[in-house]
Parts: C-alpha cells; sequence; structure tokens
C-alpha cells in the first residue's frame, strides 16, 4: 500500500489544508481518517485540526517541522502488547511525552449498504485488529485480509462497492466512508484497550500534587544481577512501577535497553532517590517524559 484509497484520499487532503492554515491546533496522527488513532486525537482534543500521516515517523516528523502541536501515537494494546517501536522513534525524535489517553476498541464489521453478514466472504483490516476478532470472524466463516489500516481498509470496501467484501473497522470510519455497521463489538475480548501518549516538541509542567507518569530509557551494564541492582532503588522508595520492556539494539546481544512506566514525578524526593540508584546501576537514563496519569494503574 503506498497511498490511501481514493475516499480516504479526499478527506486526507481537506484535513492536511484545514491543518496547514491552524498549525497550532493541529494534532498529528497515523492511518487515515476513521482510525483508532483519529478517535483518539477527537476524544482527548475535542477542539483540535486532527492531520492524518500515513506512517509514524511521518506524524512525528509534522510534530518536528512544526506542521502540528503534538502527535498521538498508540503504544501498547490490552490483547496485542506493543503496538508502535516507541523505544525506537522517541529517543530519534527529541519529542516528549507530554500525556497519555486510553481508548477502549469496538471493533465493527463494516460493508457497503445493504451488505448482511451473512452475505460477507472477506473481512480486510490491520493484522492486530483480525487478530482482536479472530475468534468471532472464524466462527461467521469469514475469511481476513491483512491490509496496512484499519480506517483505509473501510474506505477501501467503500470504494470497490462490493457487499461481499468488509471491513473491520471503527464506526467512525463507518461514518466518514457512508458504510453499514454490519455488526458491533465484535473483538475476542471486552477489554480491548489501546494506550496513547502524546508527543510535543517541549514538556509541558505538571500541577504539583497531580497523579502522574514518567517514562524513561535506561541501558543496564553488562554485569551479574544489574537489572535487579538498577531496579532496587524503585522498591526502596515506594516507587511503583507499571511498565518495563527489554529491547536489543546494534546486532550485540549484550546489555539490554529498557523502556519503563513508572509512577510518579522525579521532582518528588522519592522518585528521585530511585532514578539516583538507577543510574548509578546503568549505562545511561534518558527520562521521556512526566505527564498526567490518565487511568489508575491496577484498578
Amino acid at each position: 500500500m503506498n497511498d490511501y484509497p481514493a475516499p480516504a484520499a479526499a478527506l486526507v487532503a481537506a484535513m492536511t489544508t484545514a491543518a496547514a492554515a491552524e498549525p497550532a491546533r493541529a494534532i498529528a496522527f497515523q492511518g487515515a481518517p476513521g482510525a483508532y488513532s483519529h478517535q483518539a486525537v477527537r476524544e482527548a482534543f475535542p477542539d483540535a485540526l486532527p492531520l492524518p500521516c500515513f506512517a509514524f515517523d511521518d506524524a512525528i516528523a509534522a510534530v518536528q517541522a512544526g506542521r502540528a502541536d503534538c502527535a498521538v501515537i498508540p503504544i501498547e494494546n490490552s490483547l496485542h502488547g506493543r503496538v508502535a517501536d516507541i523505544h525506537f522513534l522517541l529517543p530519534e525524535s527529541g519529542l516528549a511525552i507530554t500525556g497519555e489517553h486510553f481508548v477502549r476498541v469496538r471493533h465493527c464489521l463494516v460493508g457497503v449498504r445493504g451488505a448482511t453478514r451473512d452475505g460477507v466472504t472477506t473481512a480486510i483490516s490491520h493484522s492486530q485488529a483480525l487478530g482482536q476478532c479472530r475468534k468471532r470472524l472464524r466462527e461467521w466463516g469469514i475469511v481476513p485480509e491483512a491490509y496496512a489500516d484499519t480506517a483505509a481498509a473501510a474506505a477501501l470496501v467503500a470504494e470497490a462497492g462490493d457487499p461481499a467484501r468488509a471491513a473491520v473497522a471503527s464506526r467512525l470510519a463507518s461514518e466518514l466512508y457512508g458504510l453499514d455497521v454490519i455488526a458491533e463489538g465484535i473483538e475476542d475480548e471486552v477489554h480491548n484497550t489501546t494506550r496513547f501518549v502524546v508527543l510535543a516538541r517541549t514538556p509541558l509542567p505538571v500541577t504539583p500534587g497531580m497523579p502522574v507518569m514518567t517514562s524513561l530509557l535506561f541501558e543496564v551494564r553488562s554485569v551479574p544481577a544489574a537489572l535487579f541492582k538498577a531496579l532496587g532503588g524503585f522498591a526502596t522508595n515506594g516507587v511503583n512501577l507499571t511498565k518495563l520492556e527489554s529491547y536489543l539494539k546494534g546486532g550485540a546481544f549484550a546489555a539490554a535497553e529498557f523502556y519503563a512506566d513508572i509512577e510518579g514525578d522525579p521532582a518528588d524526593p522519592a522518585v528521585a532517590r530511585a532514578l539516583d540508584e538507577l543510574r548509578y546501576h546503568s549505562e545511561w537514563v534518558r527520562v521521556l517524559g512526566t505527564y498526567p496519569r490518565a487511568r489508575e494503574r491496577g484498578a
């Protein structure tokens, strides 16, 4: 897929023109209009001008160049785990995480006007969306077909006009492309939720006492018990570590890099002590941002 289907391309052109006229109100997202990232922008920034971008790199570049005030990027899903390679994109971007937003993903089977579930033989969508509806599609005898984007798949169905071909996409996508919702809530698990982060050129101050999250990257030293020692400060200082993922970069298969989310502000004494201990046992530590917590962890 090198470009958008015609119905999506027309919306992209109009939205891009509107955003170019008021870049301070523009919020970049990856995908065609109607993508879940578009839904996240509308929920988190209802007065903004959504700016669709073809790839994650394009959304980040729009912020770097000042064509958008910030970008809303998905980083993890409750069913399929990590979504975007945020650990690669963020350090290279120079952007800061300034917020988070959660979207309850309710997948719809959408088709052309008059299409019926019994008449649908193929459903196209992003591979993750298809995986999240795998059991239901198999139960209905509908063959999944991978495509680059959920909303672009809906636009392609609208363009083709074939009642036997449907898409797995959002209700928003069905509205934008004039499609019928054949079935709604077809995801296999009711907790299907995607977490998004907001990326901006400069960090935003947080209100003292407000519940906040801090995201960071670090590389442990290549010594025995390195991770145990590096994380010990969070336990001894009572700082909640809510996410930890490891990555190997450079092909050396040596010391790992880690992405972590913690509850608290580095300005808090307990968090500051934990980060000092982390730095002592790590090659380097990079704070990606401190931002208001959108959802209580563990609730």
